[in-house]
């Protein structure tokens, strides 16, 4: 079971196996049912956390209540108030599971210990941050030049079997429409697919 985070390292980088061991004595096997909020807005993000089974999302809530839904993480992705973790300040997200999850979670401590004793995990890290800016410019090339119907199929692209997994509500959200046109899209889409 705990060679999915080994795997998951050594897909980057190579890693001996005393660092695998090194790593695996301070990783924590944590387990959370659906609707756990991991980490609230202003509280401080202690954990950065390699998802092993489940899904989860970040949300911000907007001055009008409203949550928005910035991105979901799967299985074998990280999730963590980044800022919020390297910094040990109030985190500016929502972090809550959709699913029954199981989380290997790093303290910010050990993480940094990690870091130190392993020179190589440092290139994981940039690796790591490199693909989530990447993400994160995405987002926000798609949500401001794409229209709703080609925003969903970016959605589809990179969330490919999360449609089965969570809410219309949650994925609308996560577009930045209505489920009620999310809903209409959908059905539309349905009907021209059939011969």
């Amino acid at each position: 079971m705990q060679h999915n985070i080994i795997q998951h390292f050594n897909n980057i980088i190579n890693l001996t196996k005393e660092e695998e061991s090194r790593i695996l004595s301070l990783v924590k096997v944590r387990r959370y049912k659906k609707k756990t909020m991991l980490i609230e807005e202003g509280a401080v993000c202690r954990a950065i956390s390699y998802v092993f089974k489940g899904c989860l999302r970040i949300y911000k809530i907007d001055s009008e209540g409203i949550e928005n839904n910035v991105y979901f993480t799967l299985e074998d992705w990280w999730v963590v108030d980044l800022k919020s973790f390297i910094e040990q300040t109030g985190a500016r997200f929502y972090i809550e599971t959709l699913e029954d999850c199981e989380l290997w979670q790093l303290t910010k401590n050990d993480f940094d210990v990690l870091l130190d004793e392993i020179l190589i995990l440092e290139k994981w890290f940039r690796v790591l941050l490199q693909n989530a800016l990447i993400s994160s410019e995405n987002r926000i090339h798609y949500k401001t030049s794409l229209k709703a119907e080609d925003r969903y199929d970016k959605f589809l692209e990179k969330y490919p079997t999360l449609e089965s997994r969570i809410s219309q509500r949650h994925i609308a959200s996560y577009l930045g429409i209505s489920p009620e046109f999310l809903s209409s899209l959908k059905s539309k889409r349905h009907k021209q697919q059939k011969p």
